[in-house]
């Protein structure tokens, strides 16, 4: 028999990580800025939390002495300036100089894996670790605490509440991302400039501080994708080049949803479930045919593509003005 009760929580803490990178991800998009660098800040949300939970622990005189309050404050806190650091540095280039937005968010990703994996070696030297890795497990605690009366509850309570806060976390965003886009006046405004920022500027809307603010908080949202990655789903554990292609799996999804947030949240949690599929599946020492089970995301994503590139319905293809600058002496 399939264990869909041990299966489906851990596809939850699988797909979080994609949830936040997607919902940041829909985000920037919806403004018209196309921002290939989430893997990018993924890691550098995730090593800016682990570096300031590496000082607070530090700075403690004992274990006993740390607060949770500042336990969770400290890492979120470092992980949405670093995140928000990467999100200026993007609108910097792509909105104020023009700069080609695939290629920015290129490089992007490199730099963002760079400065991770650099910050990352330099704190496992100053922790003087004998392994490649970093463990936090003192601020981490209470990032993976869940309910306490969720064991008590049986299948439900595994199911529904065995998580840390971040994932409901993500889940709220979403979904108050998705209200926002969809019945607010800033949705609307948000929308328009994506589509066709020249009518939305005749119609008296600030085009760049739209493009500025949704990307910075896009990246934000993504950043938390990092930061949950290490310090609930991997217990606070940092190892370079950890992350596998979690970035990446968050923009297909943002095209899987069709660009709605609030379908972001089963969607995620299904590429959750696809990306451990192969390890609940029997498939002997065959090792070949595992290999081809966790190809199942990928294959997807692709059948996915090729079904929304098909369909001709408006409200299911991308934002017009996706990826192209504006020049606002150009209209």
């Amino acid at each position: 028999m399939f264990d869909f009760v041990s299966f489906i929580p851990r596809a939850v803490v699988q797909g979080v990580p994609l949830l936040f990178g997607s919902t940041g991800e829909t985000l920037t998009e919806k403004s018209g800025n196309l921002n290939l660098g989430i893997p990018g800040v993924m890691y550098v949300g995730g090593i800016s939390g682990v570096i300031g939970a590496f000082f607070y622990e530090q700075s403690l005189p004992s274990p006993d002495a740390i607060s949770p309050f500042l336990a969770i404050a400290v890492p979120f806190l470092c992980c949405l300036l670093g995140s928000l650091l990467m999100g200026l540095i993007y609108c910097f280039l792509t909105v104020t100089l023009r700069a080609n937005q695939n290629v920015t968010g290129l490089a992007l990703t490199t730099f963002g894996i760079g400065v991770g994996n650099f910050f990352g070696g330099s704190l496992i030297k100053l922790s003087g670790s004998d392994v490649p890795s970093i463990a936090l497990s003192a601020t981490s605690a209470y990032y993976h605490r869940a309910l306490p009366f969720a064991e008590n509850l049986g299948w439900f309570g595994k199911i529904f509440l065995s998580y840390g806060f971040m994932v409901y976390l993500a889940v709220a965003i979403a979904l108050i991302a998705a209200f926002v886009l969809r019945k607010t006046r800033v949705g609307l405004h948000l929308r328009a400039v994506g589509e066709s920022p020249t009518t939305a500027d005749a119609a008296g809307i600030d085009v760049n501080r739209y493009k500025y603010l949704t990307t910075c908080l896009g990246c934000m949202i993504a950043g938390l994708g990092g930061l949950y990655y290490v310090m609930d789903y991997a217990s606070g554990v940092w190892s370079n080049n950890a992350f596998g292609d979690r970035g990446w799996l968050a923009i297909a999804l943002v095209i899987f949803t069709i660009w709605r947030p609030n379908w972001g949240v089963l969607s995620s949690f299904l590429f959750g479930g696809l990306y451990i599929l192969h390890m609940y599946i029997p498939s002997g020492l065959n090792l070949a045919v595992k290999e081809l089970y966790k190809m199942l995301p990928y294959v997807v994503t692709i059948i996915v593509l090729i079904i929304t590139s098909l369909r001709k319905r408006r409200e299911d293809q991308p934002p017009q003005h996706l990826g192209l600058p504006y020049f606002r002496e150009e209209r």
